[in-house]
């Protein structure tokens, strides 16, 4: 596996699966601080609706200790209330903010604006702003919603790009993407919590997860009344009347008349994952 593009770069032995893996999270975390070294500003990609939960604590620190400039996009501003969510005093942490939606291209001229702002306060005549942010956070399409046209491959996939991508968006100002970075310390292989909040906030796409019904029972404790709401029934915030209620709505049945809850629970997931719910 090689990694080389515009000055960043990376070569290691391909080794078994296991070993590769090991290898993978070593070589993002490398790509990541790299970055953070090389760029003059840095765009941490958020989700909107888990603000909180999509930081990456270790990546800000390392940003702070540079003294390098941070503006925090809280991206899917358009599954939120806006509004309501200025009024978290948790927002005045995170100066520089601005609230993004690449589905509604909500907040696009004045994110290029931002950039363009602190970039004249560094005295240099090329000026790098790299885009970090966890998977699926929307990293890549807000660089193709600054740049006006398509130059960041995007999926709906997590993790979807690989390696550094480095593009011009105005003379002397370069925008550079990484892959989407899980913080060290946290793996959903091993721990419940991680999976749980990979699940919740699309790292682990609802396709991919091995108990959907795990996850999708701490979504219905954590909200209460929001996926009955969003299906139309009546369970009295009960899982099991949840999904027997959705799977016959929906005629997701399996032999018996029996409801296929593995389904259901996944159709659940996709729908929150997408921003449906």
């Amino acid at each position: 596996m090689k990694i080389m593009k515009h000055g960043f770069g990376l070569s290691v032995k391909r080794k078994s699966n296991k070993q590769s893996t090991n290898i993978h999270k070593h070589s993002v975390t490398y790509l990541v601080d790299t970055l953070i070294e090389q760029a003059d500003i840095i765009l941490e990609i958020l989700d909107a609706r888990f603000i909180d939960k999509t930081r990456n604590y270790g990546a800000e620190k390392k940003v702070e200790e540079l003294g390098k400039i941070i503006i925090h996009v809280l991206n899917k501003a358009d599954l939120i209330d806006v509004n309501l969510t200025r009024e978290n005093k948790e927002l005045e942490h995170l100066k520089p903010y601005i609230f993004f939606s690449c589905k509604d291209r909500m907040g696009t001229v004045t994110l290029r604006k931002m950039i363009k702002i602190q970039a004249k306060k560094i005295d240099k005549e090329s000026v790098s702003v790299g885009v970090i942010g966890y998977p699926n956070t929307g990293k890549s399409s807000i660089i193709n919603l600054l740049m006006g046209r398509s130059v960041a491959r995007t999926s709906p996939e997590a993790g979807f790009t690989k390696g550094i991508q480095k593009v011009r968006l105005a003379l002397g100002l370069y925008l550079i993407d990484t892959p989407g970075i899980i913080p060290i310390g946290e793996d959903s292989t091993i721990s419940k919590r991680d999976l749980i909040k990979h699940s919740e906030i699309g790292v682990i796409t609802w396709d991919k997860v091995k108990d959907p019904e795990m996850i999708v029972d701490r979504l219905v404790k954590e909200n209460p009344g929001v996926i009955e709401e969003h299906y139309k029934i009546k369970a009295q915030e009960d899982f099991e009347v949840l999904i027997e209620q959705i799977g016959r709505k929906f005629n997701y049945l399996k032999k018996g008349n029996l409801v296929d809850s593995n389904r259901v629970a996944r159709q659940i997931l996709r729908d929150w994952q997408e921003g449906k719910i």
